[in-house]
């Protein structure tokens, strides 16, 4: 797709440093979005489980773009204010999400995306054989849009996943887990693919109880303001479900230092 001719430099460059908008942050609005922040350019939000990010055939409101696009229009229909798609969170996945507020803004998060850091709180059941690993392998989707691991390097996309352990119970181990590319389904495949599913994990876990939710959640995301350059980290509180697998986290005295 051909991309339209970006803002003229000068113009971007006469903008403050932030190009803030008055907070407060971590703002819940209607749809259980809470704001983490929010700019000119761009909006950080912490999605709930259970919420689309964008429309499909049979849910078209209850998703997150349509939810921002009410609050940046104020309920206006006819106003011109848009916001724009930079990535996605699965429906079952919670945490940090960045949208756009212009174009511009869209395509140059895009064009940075490798060198976004993206972090994720997954719980699995069982413990890994190793303390800390990135898993390596090629994944493809089938007819039925499920994504699985596979030999063939014409058909599948080279996928990295790193992990690391946090915390082990008897039943389940808490994972640091670092997304390296961006595949569809990935975190889920590949740590199903090591014997250690995602609690909760319906399509990969196979033959797991029914849980409350997925037990993956998007924790943090740092990379470089669209404009401004400036480096920007946010963070989205682990679910309290996920203590209730594995217990406090932090521990106390972590959290007291």
């Amino acid at each position: 797709m051909k991309r339209k001719p970006s803002r003229d430099r000068e113009a971007v460059l006469s903008f403050p440093k932030m190009r803030k908008q008055p907070g407060p942050w971590n703002n819940r609005i209607p749809g259980g979005l809470a704001i983490l922040h929010e700019d000119r350019d761009i909006i950080v939000v912490d999605k709930p489980e259970g919420l689309l990010t964008i429309s499909t055939e049979r849910e078209k409101s209850r998703t997150a773009y349509f939810i921002l696009t009410d609050y940046v229009r104020k309920g206006v229909a006819k106003s011109r204010n848009r916001i724009f798609i930079v990535h996605r969170l699965d429906r079952e996945t919670s945490g940090v999400l960045i949208f756009a507020k212009n174009e511009e803004a869209k395509f140059r998060l895009q064009d940075q995306w490798q060198d976004t850091k993206k972090q994720y709180l997954a719980v699995i059941h069982g413990h890994c054989e190793q303390r800390a690993k990135t898993i390596t392998t090629y994944l493809a989707e089938n007819k039925a849009h499920g994504v699985y691991t596979t030999t063939d390097t014409r058909n599948g996309k080279l996928s990295h996943t790193a992990y690391k352990v946090l915390k082990e119970t008897r039943d389940y181990s808490l994972l640091e887990v670092d997304l390296l590319t961006g595949r569809k389904h990935q975190i889920r495949v590949h740590l199903a693919g090591i014997g250690h599913p995602v609690v909760g994990d319906e399509r990969y876990g196979k033959g797991q109880k029914r849980y409350q939710r997925l037990a993956l959640h998007a924790h943090s995301i740092a990379f470089k303001h669209p404009f401004t350059g400036e480096q920007l980290s946010f963070n989205a509180n682990m679910p309290a479900f996920f203590n209730t697998l594995i217990g406090p986290w932090p521990p106390p005295n972590a959290q007291a230092n």
